[in-house]
């Protein structure tokens, strides 16, 4: 039975073999954020899967949100979040404790556990290293004019040379949702876009959301109805008629806009599975819901 045990190993890493051969070099940018921030042992395994691309020649970029540890922050604060049309309303307050939240808290502790993982990792943000460029967002009001956000942005340029190069080096990058705009102020920025857009300004192969959720159903109360491919075409009309809904709007428009730059695949896995992003990227059989164009 060892011997089997040992067999059926080998068979794994012969399989996974020609999914590393084909993306190494490659960058994969995998976007960690939602309720999964919240269970250590989510967040350790797929960190070692993040290693684990790393170590075998993939070039993994982390980028993080951390929405419910801010509302907890805030109600230490005192402050009452406000959310328009589901953006978080930033003012100045709001955005000092999303910047200590994101780049003190979570993204020097991401860095850390890969650390013990056996990888490397640096933080790059405002603290270090700024590589999101971003401009103030607005939002269309029913009436045509312009709703105002605050300090909330998107991201409209990446330093590409500095993330180039920390990859190149064997590093992994782990970037919390924070843009600088044109005269270094803050902008807080929502995380499947930043993701989306790191994707994009570099042509990675792969965008991957780490989610709570398994990927897009047809009918979110029955599992059976999970869609494990579409097309572009797909997911536009699947937000017209109302199938893709609420959240998962801005992650799917985002990854649209990833696949129209050149972005090859975006994945969206559920994070609670154990090594989620290993079987969805280098097995042959994918757990999630992948888009192509």
């Amino acid at each position: 039975m060892a011997v089997d045990d040992a067999i059926r190993k080998a068979e794994v890493l012969v399989e996974a073999l020609a999914w590393i051969q084909q993306f190494r070099d490659r960058y994969v940018v995998v976007k960690l954020g939602g309720s999964t921030l919240d269970d250590v042992d989510d967040v350790r395994r797929c960190l070692a899967d993040v290693v684990f691309m790393a170590a075998v020649g993939m070039r993994p970029i982390l980028v993080h949100g951390g929405g419910k540890s801010i509302n907890r922050a805030m109600e230490q604060a005192g402050i009452q979040p406000k959310f328009v049309q589901g953006r978080r309303y930033t003012d100045d307050g709001t955005l000092e404790i999303v910047s200590r939240v994101l780049a003190d808290d979570i993204c020097e502790l991401l860095v850390e556990e890969v650390r013990a993982l056996g990888g490397s990792a640096v933080a790059l943000n405002f603290r270090s290293q700024n590589v999101l460029i971003g401009e103030r967002t607005t939002l269309p009001g029913a009436d045509g004019t312009q709703i105002d956000l605050g300090r909330v942005g998107e991201v409209v340029s990446v330093n590409r040379d500095v993330l180039a190069a920390t990859c190149r080096s064997g590093t992994i990058p782990v970037i919390p949702s924070i843009a600088l705009d044109k005269k270094g102020g803050k902008l807080n920025v929502n995380a499947d876009t930043a993701a989306a857009a790191v994707a994009r300004f570099l042509r990675a192969e792969k965008l991957v959301f780490l989610s709570d959720v398994p990927g897009i159903f047809r009918d979110r109360k029955n599992p059976a109805t999970l869609l494990s491919h579409l097309k572009s075409e797909d997911c536009r009309a699947l937000i017209a008629d109302g199938t893709i809904d609420s959240g998962m709007i801005p992650k799917v428009e985002a990854s649209l806009d990833a696949l129209n730059a050149g972005v090859k695949k975006v994945h969206i896995i559920d994070a609670g599975v154990p090594h989620s992003l290993l079987l969805e990227v280098y097995s042959n059989t994918g757990i999630g819901t992948e888009i192509v164009r």
